[in-house]
């Protein structure tokens, strides 16, 4: 039997899926009280600040990213492998072909990210923190241990998901991952 969501995570899965969709400054508290069906009231005794609740919002999808990550990366028995698995899975994102991260928006780290100015500010913080998490989950996968291609991987998985987005190019994985080919890095 499944157990309903309480409502401090209805409102921050109902704030990540509006957030991510439309932008953190575009999107105020009344809007995820009135999505989530839940009071302001509600809502303020679970996050004091709008920026509570954003930084909830990144907790969960770092998580959620961080799972997606490992799974896609586990069986990498060579850093060749470990390349096609990554590439391969940004693609399916790109493409919306991954229900665990859902309909591609581009990075909601990088998205949440430009609305911040002050990188001392802890919304900006966690995001950072986002970054340095996702290059040692794929340093973690990486069988032969090669800062470069760490480098390399990291810059092309940012242009790659930036591109995507951007130029709403669902084919920039597979163009990074041909890049990384012809480079003969590995």
């Amino acid at each position: 039997m499944a157990f309903p969501m309480d409502k401090k995570n209805i409102l921050a899965e109902t704030a990540l899926d509006l957030f991510y969709q439309s932008g953190v400054a575009n999107v105020g508290v009344n809007e995820v009280s009135v999505k989530s069906k839940t009071s302001k009231r509600t809502l303020y005794k679970y996050f004091e600040t709008k920026d509570l609740l954003i930084l909830e919002t990144l907790k969960i999808r770092h998580e959620r990213f961080c799972c997606w990550l490992n799974s896609i990366l586990t069986y990498s028995e060579t850093n060749e492998r470990l390349i096609e698995n990554l590439f391969n899975g940004l693609d399916r994102w790109f493409c919306n072909m991954d229900p665990q991260l859902g309909e591609f928006r581009g990075c909601y780290f990088i998205n949440t990210s430009a609305e911040f100015i002050d990188k001392t500010h802890p919304i900006s913080l966690m995001c950072k923190k986002h970054k340095d998490e996702v290059r040692s989950i794929i340093n973690k996968h990486m069988p032969d241990k090669n800062e470069t291609l760490l480098d390399m991987l990291c810059l092309l998985k940012e242009g790659a998901i930036t591109t995507a987005y951007v130029n709403h190019d669902t084919n920039a994985a597979m163009k990074a991952l041909m890049i990384l080919k012809k480079s003969q890095i590995v």
